[in-house]
């Protein structure tokens, strides 16, 4: 059963579809199907035979996956020519339905043509359906071994035409199957049921008329095919795609079981032998009728489009429905398209938690289409049921409530079906909301500390240039003398902090959509609580780091914060030496204290008279370090659940870009955690949510600060 798409970095290399078998697999939905009536003769063992448009060369929304997928046929490889023919994407042999013996492209689509060989009632359904008009429609699935990103704003050509990004586009890829599918992603092209094929060849009957070597010849050359190089049976499929293709019946008045009149088709194949020359022309007056027909619909109406394309409209009649489309009716309500998508349940999600910022976050247009659609108040039932729907769910309620979450979570029960993936909406609601959280807590560490990346969880070393970091004298001769790196060597490493909660089954049977806001919350909560606890307490935990043999530490009752105690701080910090005995040359910026000293610290930032009118003293004194350190205040300094904690002892601190006493280490630069969601296990009726983050912290150069006692 195929799982999910996923990406191993923001500008993928590699683009994969985990399956059971281990197999990386690119399944895209497309197009059409074209499927051969019953034998003509009556005789059951004839193999009938299929064509199919399996896929038309655009972009693809892959469930899964944040971009469109373009897969580049000019890189697609084909392998062999008979490839599976199969429904649903099903590996088993009761979906197997026949087997392809002409693979090619043209046109810039992907066209495969076979025999149905199945015989299971899964296979005979598949045909049952077609006899009675069905119209099916093309799976392709393929190993993609190459994929670029194509980023915002960048364009490329592929399958000519020109993608712009944000998109993936598949350059490399192996073709494995193509699946019968009831509903596939790409409208533009419709199935046809092809005329009956006999013992006499592709068409039956007279062949006199098919086999015109002018115009099958000229149409082969046309799609760059060799002849010389074809089977009799590709040539039989290649026959009956020509056939198709270059009827001339008014499909329109036939009904959707009613097969092409062969003779029909037979008489309108051109053999002239200018053949050539007039199926380039009839070519460029076709691409000129579509170019028109995309021109008038401008990506207004999509369905219009489509119709407009694939029933031979011209621009008059394509203008025409555009008008009428666009015509306000009684009473003056327009029409507006209120599909459902991931982004609408995203943004309706938002819209019902009142997130804040959801303005800013979603297009007008979606979250118009959410607010009609749901009127701001989404419940977590409809969101459910509305990404099981999409995924193939028939049931109209939640009551089998099991049932509903499996298929909202494995949209590859119906493989050319999911448009929607719930896992994917619920991470992206949680991660807006797991930010909160993780921001609602205090967050003075990140402005003391220097940052740095990491990309593994090894221990990391750092160097400071000390000793010969001065300039040398240029001798004549134009040498530079060459600094060196000394024995000071700092280290960091990064770990893993993470924790599990779940949304259970209560949740979804009591409809809390808050389940989704309120768990996140917490996780990013306990992620900012996490870093907060190691910080500090390797920060605090300094009694070997902040000492009098670093002459970086002071103490006595003259140490408490004020105006002296501040310049006898700020004299300690500037008098620090290298281990050469000169002087760091680093100015203090940070005046780090605890809450019960923060009055005074504002004070001596902003005042510029400190006033005292206790007894035997005076009254004025002018504030020389006004304006001097900036003010960080951590309520971490002072609680006594930390070794080292105190209310009275005080920080002067280096910028830590200069010269850092502390320093917090991410992996991959991910300063925030990361949520991800999944259905529960087998035992647990109900959804998980992790998060997790991965850092780590470090006291780095104690010449970078200066902690004062603050008493005796």
């Amino acid at each position: 059963m195929t799982q999910l798409l996923t990406m191993n970095s923001p500008l993928p290399t590699e683009l994969n579809i985990l399956a059971q078998s281990e197999d990386k697999l690119l399944n895209l939905q497309a197009c059409s199907v074209e499927f051969e009536a019953a034998p003509a003769d009556g005789n059951e063992t004839t193999l009938r035979r299929f064509t199919m448009t399996a896929y038309t060369g655009g972009p693809m929304q892959l469930s899964g996956w944040r971009y469109p997928v373009v897969v580049d046929l000019q890189g697609m490889q084909m392998g062999k020519q008979r490839r599976p023919i199969l429904l649903d994407h099903t590996r088993d042999v009761d979906f197997v339905v026949g087997q392809t013996d002409s693979i090619a492209v043209m046109n810039n689509s992907l066209i495969v043509a076979g025999q149905v060989m199945g015989d299971s009632p899964k296979a005979r359904q598949v045909i049952s359906l077609n006899d009675k008009g069905f119209a099916w429609q093309a799976s392709i699935g393929a190993r993609a071994d190459q994929v670029e990103f194509v980023a915002e704003g960048k364009s490329t050509i592929v399958n000519g035409q020109e993608v712009t990004g944000p998109i993936n586009v598949a350059r490399r890829s192996m073709l494995g199957e193509v699946s019968f599918v009831v509903l596939g992603a790409d409208d533009n092209t419709s199935a046809q049921i092809a005329a009956t094929q006999d013992a006499a060849g592709a068409l039956g009957g007279d062949t006199s008329l098919v086999e015109k070597p002018t115009a099958f010849d000229a149409w082969l050359e046309i799609h760059s095919f060799d002849a010389s190089t074809l089977t009799a049976v590709q040539t039989d499929s290649l026959r009956q795609m020509f056939a198709v293709a270059h009827s001339k019946i008014d499909t329109n008045s036939l009904n959707d079981s009613q097969p092409l009149d062969e003779s029909s088709v037979q008489r309108n194949i051109p053999t002239s032998v200018d053949a050539v020359t007039n199926l380039r022309a009839s070519l460029a007056t076709e691409l000129k009728r579509i170019a028109a027909i995309r021109k008038i619909c401008d990506g207004r109406d999509a369905g219009i489009e489509a119709r407009a394309i694939a029933e031979g409209w011209d621009s008059p009649r394509t203008e025409l429905e555009m008008l009428r489309t666009q015509r306000p009716q009684a009473p003056a309500i327009q029409s507006v398209d209120r599909s459902v998508t991931g982004q609408v349940l995203e943004a309706a999600c938002m819209l019902a938690a009142r997130h804040s910022e959801v303005e800013s976050m979603y297009e007008p247009k979606t979250l118009e289409a959410a607010t009609r659609r749901f009127r701001g108040g989404i419940t977590l039932q409809e969101l459910v049921l509305e990404a099981a729907w999409a995924n193939g769910y028939t049931g109209r309620n939640f009551r089998d409530s099991r049932e509903v979450l499996r298929f909202a979570f494995a949209p590859s029960i119906q493989a050319g079906l999911s448009t929607i993936e719930v896992s994917g909406i619920l991470s992206n609601v949680a991660n807006k909301f797991l930010l909160e959280g993780f921001f609602s807590v205090e967050r003075v560490w990140r402005n003391i500390c220097a940052v740095r990346t990491v990309n593994d969880f090894k221990t990391i070393s750092s160097y400071r240039l000390v000793g010969k970091d001065q300039y040398e004298l240029v001798a004549p001769g134009g040498e530079i003398a060459s600094g060196t790196l000394g024995e000071e060597k700092y280290s960091n490493k990064a770990d893993t902090y993470g924790l599990m909660l779940a949304i259970d089954r209560r949740d979804f049977i009591n409809d809390d959509l808050g389940a989704i806001t309120t768990v996140p919350r917490k996780l990013g909560r306990g992620s900012g609580l996490k870093i907060n606890d190691i910080f500090w307490t390797i920060f605090l935990n300094n009694a070997a780091f902040f000492v009098a043999g670093n002459k970086n530490y002071i103490l006595g009752a003259n140490t408490n914060l004020g105006i002296d105690g501040l310049t006898l701080g700020e004299t300690t910090f500037m008098d620090q030496v290298d281990t050469d005995g000169k002087p760091v040359g680093i100015m203090p910026q940070i005046m780090l204290v605890p809450t019960a000293i923060s009055t005074t610290a504002a004070q001596l930032y902003k005042a510029l008279e400190m006033r005292d009118t206790t007894a035997n003293t005076k009254s004025t004194t002018s504030n020389p370090h006004q304006g001097k350190y900036r003010v960080e205040v951590s309520r971490y300094l002072g609680n006594a659940t930390y070794p080292g904690a105190s209310g009275k002892a005080w920080y002067l601190l280096a910028d830590p870009n200069d010269l850092p006493v502390i320093e917090v280490a991410f992996l991959n630069g991910q300063e925030s955690p990361t949520i991800e969601t999944a259905e529960a296990d087998f035992n647990i009726l109900g959804v998980k949510m992790r998060g997790y983050h991965d850092f780590g912290v470090a006291l780095q150069d104690p010449r970078g600060g200066m902690k004062s006692k603050g008493e005796a």
